[in-house]
């Protein structure tokens, strides 16, 4: 199964997130390699992120949420799990 996580990031995030960018990125990259992220980024403008996940449930998702240091840190002050019904790719 696929789920989007949105990200809404603080007003000053860019500002914010460097202290904890790399405890992020580690965490992210950690997914990915293991298949559970397929994709991850940030919009242009910098306004939210939207990370892609391969998963059994959401419940996977907002595991990774809880241990992310952007929420834990509130740099991501909101954010929405999403199943995605993938029609082409994948």
């Amino acid at each position: 199964m696929y789920f989007a996580l949105l990200y809404d990031p603080a007003p000053d995030y860019l500002e914010r997130r460097t202290p904890f960018r790399e405890a992020h990125l580690a965490l992210v990259r950690r997914l990915h390699a293991q298949g559970r992220i397929v994709m991850a980024g940030a919009f242009t403008p910098p306004d939210g992120a939207l990370l892609v996940f391969r998963v059994d449930s959401a419940a996977e998702v907002e595991a990774f949420v809880k241990a992310d240091p952007y929420v834990q840190n509130r740099v991501v002050t909101g954010w929405r799990v999403r199943e995605w019904a993938v029609v082409v790719g994948g």
